[in-house]
């Protein structure tokens, strides 16, 4: 039986900047094709190949995601690239205020904090170039991400109901009770497929299903990132229909996003 009890969570609540730029402002739906039904980029990470990042001794998975995130957009350039525990470490530290000596300091992090680390001072000298929010509970962008920009950093409310779940859905007496939106409390995850059933994620080391039905209830933000030297390399053309100067344009005139060059 699936039992995920005695993990650590480590996501704190949203924090929502106002200034945080949204991937509908950059997408032109007239030229943008439409995702496709389905789409999988984790087919290229062994079964036992994410790794835990430290996730099951400290609560770094906001930062134990970026990491995963990494392997994703890497392992299909056929270059994998998985991040020493060190690395994470470090920069879940510097967002959270851990003390790896006393223990002290384990209260998790925001999920902005640590974009705004990853992107300006880089994980394991991994830094990407921009993110944007996406709507939650918008499918047609959480498909986009995934599909476009090789996958989704997204945070979870999770339910006392998803301890031991094996796929994550809404329990049947609903989202009251232990079925209540952060009744468990607040975890850090990227998405990396979907079909018209399901959702793929990574978490605590391995992939996980979860429905859309569960990603509504209980998804409380969402990040498409965009990174020029893990995934748009020279072969991967920018997405079509994704208005990248306008977007690199805007992220200049915002001092908390501002963004490297993107080609």
């Amino acid at each position: 039986m699936i039992d995920h009890s005695h993990l650590p969570l480590g996501k704190q609540r949203p924090r929502h900047d106002p200034r945080t730029l949204q991937l509908a402002d950059y997408l032109d739906t007239t030229a943008l094709p439409p995702a496709p039904k389905s789409c999988d980029w984790g087919t290229k990470i062994p079964e036992d190949g994410w790794g835990m990042m430290l996730n099951d001794e400290i609560g770094d998975c906001t930062c134990a995601a970026a990491a995963h995130l990494i392997q994703d957009w890497t392992s299909n350039d056929g270059t994998l690239i998985t991040l020493k525990d060190n690395d994470v470490l470090k920069a879940y530290e510097a967002v959270s205020g851990y003390d790896p000596k006393t223990g002290s300091g384990d209260n998790g992090a925001v999920e902005l904090d640590v974009l705004n680390y990853w992107r300006k001072k880089g994980i394991g000298r991994h830094k990407f170039d921009a993110y944007v929010a996406l709507e939650p509970k918008n499918h047609e962008h959480i498909r986009d991400s995934i599909h476009l920009f090789g996958g989704c950093y997204i945070g979870l409310a999770l339910p006392v109901s998803a301890q031991k779940q094996l796929t994550w859905t809404v329990p049947p007496g609903g989202m009251t009770g232990h079925g209540a939106p952060g009744s468990w409390g607040g975890h850090a995850v990227i998405l990396t497929g979907y079909n018209s059933r399901r959702v793929t994620c990574i978490t605590w080391g391995a992939e996980k299903q979860m429905t859309w039905g569960f990603l509504d209830a209980y998804c409380d933000e969402a990040y498409a990132l965009l990174s020029v030297n893990d995934w748009l390399h020279s072969d991967r053309k920018a997405p079509n229909g994704l208005d990248l100067e306008s977007l690199r344009r805007d992220l200049g005139l915002i001092k908390d996003h501002v963004a490297h060059a993107v080609a």
